[in-house]
């Protein structure tokens, strides 16, 4: 497994239990609108990350062998489903509580500067 596959894979783990606590603040407090937003959101931040880990390894695959050139690093997408994640809570605010998903989309980048700063001081070793 390379050392990029390993960062993604823990930082999934953190998410994951990121979305299992939210799923219970859904089930048991009155705030269910605000807590799907953040469900919504904190999905779209994971399948972001995915989509960022997955063309990462592709981008430094093309380097290593070379003569191949990968465009990008799916910049788009992600903002695509981002957006798409935002118009999906205002077409159904009484589901969705919009800035939930706004705080849920920067779920990955909050976990990945946590991550980060623990792997600096080596606390994962």
């Amino acid at each position: 497994m390379t050392e990029l596959s390993e960062v993604y894979a823990r930082q999934r783990k953190y998410i994951f239990f990121i979305l299992a606590i939210l799923v219970l603040g859904w089930g048991f407090t009155d705030y269910q609108t605000i807590f799907l937003g953040l469900i919504l959101g904190t999905a779209i931040s994971l399948f972001n990350l995915w989509n960022l880990a997955r063309r990462t390894e592709k981008f430094g695959e093309a380097v290593v062998k070379g003569g191949r050139k990968k465009r990008s690093l799916g910049m788009f997408t992600r903002m695509a489903a981002s957006i798409a994640g935002v118009i999906i809570a205002m077409e159904f605010p009484e589901y969705f509580h919009v800035l939930s998903v706004v705080i849920g989309l920067m779920a990955a980048y909050i976990v990945i500067m946590i991550d980060s700063f623990l792997q600096l001081f080596n606390v994962h070793k």
